[in-house]
C-alpha cells in the first residue's frame, strides 16, 4: 500500500462546511475543536473580483513536523499507508505539535487538555471506507486515496499562496484552485 492523501477541488467547494461537521461528528469533537476547517478567500476590485473556499485538515506529510517534535511519540506516521495519526493516551498537552505544524493540523482540546488531529479516519480507511469528510461532501470537492492514483486521476495540483511552502513538510495533498489562488 502506498502513501494516502486528500484531493481538494476548491473550484467547486461551496463552503457549506458539511465536511467539517461530518468530521466533528465521527470524532465526537466539542465546540471550538475542528480537525477539518473551511476557509474563505476573496479579493480583486470590481468588476474583477474573485473568491474561493478551501477545506483543509491534516496533510499527512512525508516529513510531519508535528510528529518530529512530539516529545512522547503520541503523533506518528503509519508505515502501512502514511497516515499521520495520534495516540491521545500518550499526549501530555504540551502543544509542541500545534506550534510545529505550518498547516494548523493539530488542534488543542481545552476540555481534555490534549491535542488531537485528523487521522484520515484511519479506522474507516482500515475497513476499506473513505474518510467521513469525503463521503459527506455534496459537491464532491474532496477525494481520498493513494497519492499515485489521485495524481493519475487529477494531475499534480497547484501550490497555493495561502499554504506554507511545500518544502517544509512535503504534504500529501493535491489541490485544484482558481488561478488567483496559485503561487
Amino acid at each position: 500500500m502506498g502513501q494516502k492523501g486528500f484531493y481538494i477541488d476548491s473550484t467547486v467547494c461551496s463552503g457549506c462546511k458539511v465536511c467539517s461537521v461530518s468530521c466533528k461528528d465521527v470524532n465526537d469533537l466539542k465546540v471550538g475543536v475542528n480537525y477539518r476547517r473551511v476557509y474563505e478567500f476573496e479579493g480583486g476590485r470590481f468588476p474583477d473580483t474573485w473568491g474561493f473556499f478551501l477545506s483543509v485538515s491534516c496533510n499527512h506529510c512525508d516529513e510531519p513536523k508535528c510528529a518530529e517534535n512530539c516529545p512522547t511519540g503520541a503523533i506518528f506516521k503509519r508505515t502501512e499507508d502514511g497516515l499521520v495519526v495520534n495516540d491521545e493516551a500518550k499526549c501530555v498537552g504540551c502543544k509542541m505539535c500545534l506550534w510545529s505544524c505550518p498547516y494548523e493540523g493539530p488542534q488543542y482540546n481545552e476540555e481534555t487538555g490534549k491535542a488531537g488531529k485528523c487521522d484520515g479516519c484511519a479506522a474507516l480507511v482500515d475497513e476499506g471506507e473513505n474518510p467521513a469528510c469525503v463521503d459527506a461532501c455534496v459537491m464532491r470537492a474532496l477525494d481520498f486515496g493513494e497519492l499515485d492514483d489521485l495524481r493519475a486521476k487529477y494531475g499534480d495540483g497547484v501550490d497555493l499562496k495561502v499554504f506554507a511552502d511545500k518544502g517544509i513538510t512535503h504534504p500529501n495533498v493535491i489541490v485544484k484552485a482558481i488561478p488567483q489562488a496559485e503561487k
